[in-house]
């Protein structure tokens, strides 16, 4: 009896030590410090939304630590999503994007890449009117001096950079001869709209891959990780599923 006794006390103090040494371990672990550029909310002239919401989701799921930024600036114009027509009153890029972060965003301004391990960009039209010029002037637009400025700070600093949608254009413009995704460079019956993108950014010197929604393309020299989303028509799942490889690709390649 007194043996047992002394096997269960030994076994109790073995149990107790593991688990500390356990808690010390998993807090000395640091998530990852991601920051995510939005650029206004609603897909026509700002972020879209299920992108946004699918990147945070997965970040989340994955422990890092999320801040979200927006440039202070005028939108391109505001787009009344239930007709997709202009409406007469801009909006600022900033004040709308604090919609999706729940009123979390800081200036873009702020932003460096000496204080986060990695940068998502969500797509939506906002990045081609607000981020860029892609909407008016495809291959030769110009990217807001902020975001270009953050894009070279996370290339130069070898952090990756993730990017959806149309938003891949935006490096493509960037960084010269990298490679990124915006799905297929054919309609192939509709299921494509946007599939022209792809050739504008052959156009700038960046090399395009053909990849599904469900997929994810990864540049591992320059550490770009790009999925298609919702430049393809189909099922907000997939998007969801292609999203998740994307922010699983770049949480990667923070190690």
């Amino acid at each position: 009896m007194l043996a047992t006794t002394r096997i269960f006390r030994l076994y109790t103090q073995y149990s107790l030590q593991c688990v500390t040494r356990n808690a010390f371990h998993c807090s000395s672990v640091q998530s990852a410090k991601v920051a995510v550029v939005l650029s206004g909310c609603g897909v026509y002239d700002g972020t879209e939304v299920h992108e946004a919401s699918a990147i945070l989701v997965h970040l989340s799921r994955n422990k890092a630590d999320v801040s979200m930024f927006a440039p202070d600036i005028e939108q391109m114009h505001a787009i009344d999503h239930t007709k997709g027509e202009p409406m007469p009153t801009n909006r600022n890029v900033l004040v709308e994007s604090a919609r999706i972060a729940r009123g979390k965003v800081q200036a873009l301004s702020n932003l460096t890449a000496n204080d986060y391990d990695a940068v998502i960009f969500p797509g939506g039209f906002g990045a081609a009117k607000n981020l860029s010029t892609f909407a008016v002037d495809g291959a030769n637009m110009k990217v807001n001096s902020d975001v270009e400025r953050i894009i070279q700070e996370f290339h130069k600093g070898n952090k990756p950079i993730g990017l959806c949608c149309i938003a891949p254009v935006l490096a493509a413009k960037v960084i010269l001869g990298c490679e990124v995704t915006v799905g297929s460079d054919q309609e192939e019956g509709g299921k494509w709209p946007y599939a022209g993108t792809a050739a504008a950014i052959t156009t700038m010197g960046a090399s395009h891959q053909k990849k599904d929604v469900s997929d994810v393309h990864v540049d591992q020299k320059n550490k770009i990780i790009t999925t298609p989303a919702y430049m393809c028509e189909t099922a907000l799942h997939e998007i969801f599923d292609g999203i998740g490889k994307m922010v699983t690709g770049v949480l990667k390649h923070t190690k």
